[in-house]
């Protein structure tokens, strides 16, 4: 029998700066695929080396200099390449690829959205929502078997986050935003798998602010990535992992990397 296939999802915040926990968590995990989020690298200063001795030779980019930017890196080979502009601005927070098998794979960065709920006052929270919007239209013409995996910047459900009560007019898990990502959601039959191998209201954090010098001593966490398949792939989900661990690792990114096995 074939082994799973491990795709794996991390906001790494930075990855010539932690490159010494991605080549430990590559060398302890052994994942098929990495997607990162805020390389905040542009193409041409990507740490490729670590990757490719580990055996990651296949490797997308879509850079940006200081901010955002996001990347694929796989031992097996992928086809195809597209970079969305879902942001309308080129910022570089999306690159999609096929595996062998013809399912799509896309890695994305929402917009954090800035701190006010409310897009006259903070355009930063008008531009999350459009984005989100945007993703919408993409996926409701969606018809082959897909695969989005981030940085989405949204705990949709009350048990993504630490407290639902004192986080209501808090951006990322807002009512409007909750609901645009439910109309993403709704547009494509999409099946949220940590929330599919982990049923609400299991505690299930994703990110812990960097404002705590002890995350775990009052573990205000919140569910912001997220890896979802439309149902034919979902099908073939055999589990999903967090590493919470990995926040306490030296140096480590505000977000920890989740993984989901598929049985390719």
């Amino acid at each position: 029998m074939a082994q799973p296939l491990k795709i794996v999802s991390w906001n790494i915040n930075s990855v010539r700066f932690r490159i010494e926990i991605v080549e430990r968590f590559l060398r302890e995990v052994c994942p098929d695929i990495l997607c990162l989020q805020e390389t905040k690298v542009i193409d041409g200063d990507f740490p490729a080396a670590p990757f490719r001795a580990l055996g990651y030779d296949q490797i997308l980019l879509h850079g940006q200099k200081m901010h955002h930017g996001v990347a694929i890196l796989s031992r097996i080979p992928l086809v195809e390449d597209d970079r969305y502009d879902w942001q309308a601005n080129m910022e570089a927070r999306h690159v999609g690829v096929r595996l062998p098998n013809g399912v799509r794979l896309d890695n994305v960065y929402v917009p954090a959205g800035g701190d006010i709920p409310d897009r006259d006052a903070n355009p930063k929270f008008g531009q999350k929502l459009d984005f989100i919007d945007r993703m919408t239209d993409w996926s409701t013409n969606l018809t082959t078997p897909t695969i989005i995996t981030g940085d989405f910047n949204i705990a949709p459900l009350e048990s993504d986050v630490w407290s639902h009560k004192q986080l209501l007019n808090t951006v990322s898990h807002t009512a409007i935003e909750i609901e645009a990502l439910n109309r993403f959601k709704q547009s494509n039959d999409w099946v949220d798998l940590g929330r599919h191998f982990h049923p609400a209201p299991a505690r299930l954090h994703t990110w812990w602010s960097y404002r705590s010098p002890d995350y775990t001593a009052n573990d205000r966490g919140r569910r912001l990535d997220h890896m979802w398949a439309t149902a034919d792939v979902a099908a073939q989900a055999v589990s999903h992992t967090v590493f919470e661990d990995c926040r306490s690792w030296l140096k480590p990114s505000d977000h920890i990397p989740i993984m989901t096995e598929f049985a390719f």
